[in-house]
């Protein structure tokens, strides 16, 4: 499969996906640490993927997202950012509707 298809299945099979370095328990990055808090912190599960375990993965999403850096936050297919950017959703009380209306059926994560 190539890399760009798979982007797009990872992207179409999870309404909330977070492209990030490490993995939420143990991020590799300060940002990554930051933006996969804010969104366990609005009570959803979510998908990640580790960029440092797929460097091809690493190496086309930016070119796909138009979006230089990670993390990246996809919520129903649709980019919304980076770190600074899910940082300012969640600060706001943006975050947590926007992941409540893409994964109504998940509970507060006591699952």
């Amino acid at each position: 499969m190539e890399t760009i298809d798979k982007i797009k299945q990872q992207i179409d099979e999870n309404p909330i996906l977070l492209y990030m370095k490490g993995s939420p328990k143990l991020p590799n990055c300060g940002f990554s640490a930051q933006a996969s808090q804010a969104i366990m912190q609005c009570g959803h599960q979510f998908a990640y993927v580790d960029i440092l375990q797929n460097p091809d993965i690493r190496a086309e999403l930016p070119k796909y997202a138009d979006w230089p850096t990670f993390p990246q936050l996809w919520v129903n297919g649709e980019l919304i950012g980076g770190c600074d950017i899910i940082l300012e959703m969640f600060q706001q009380g943006e975050l947590k509707p926007l992941l409540e209306e893409a994964a109504p059926d998940t509970d507060d994560g006591d699952s």
